[in-house]
């Protein structure tokens, strides 16, 4: 599957007061081939599957995704929809590690034409200490290709805010 187009939002109230939002851009890769299958249930028009998956970020975010779809195929109407949890672990414009939670993201993929969008929010981690530094970010993720291996490339960009300490 190629990935065409994602868009990664954030709440701005979230940010610190005179919080500046900062370009960011970098490329990705969605580790297709090292996912682990936890379950796939058929469903009258296709499946449920859920699935834990790694995409690596390289550039002005550095780091891992741990990406934990439950993934609804409906093979009739030729869609995917992803809901589920990810969290990113690494750094952001060059910070010292943080870690950022999301819960809410949703990801639509036509089965036919792999067109795919989607809405993430990339912010603070529930047990992230108060003192402590976080990020909230908005970016824009374009499939570039797929690997040999069967894995997704992507180049991503968009603007992250600061907040905390």
């Amino acid at each position: 599957m190629l990935v065409v187009g994602v868009a990664l939002s954030t709440a701005a109230t979230s940010a610190a007061p005179g919080a500046q939002a900062l370009p960011v851009s970098g490329t990705g890769v969605h580790s297709f081939s090292t996912a682990i299958i936890h379950s796939q249930v058929p469903t009258e028009s296709g499946m449920i599957q859920r699935s834990s998956d790694i995409v690596t970020l390289q550039g002005d975010l550095e780091g891992h995704l741990l990406y934990h779809p439950t993934s609804t195929f409906d093979y009739e109407a030729g869609t995917l929809v992803n809901t589920g949890t990810q969290v990113f672990s690494g750094t952001v414009l060059g910070s010292d590690p943080v870690i950022l939670h999301d819960d809410r993201f949703r990801f639509e993929v036509d089965l036919e034409t792999g067109a795919m969008t989607g809405a993430v929010y990339l912010g603070r981690s529930n047990d992230t200490p108060a003192a402590a530094t976080w990020f909230d970010c908005d970016l824009a993720i374009v499939g570039t290709g797929v690997t040999d291996d069967g894995d997704a490339t992507f180049a991503y960009e968009g603007s992250c805010r600061r907040n905390g300490a």
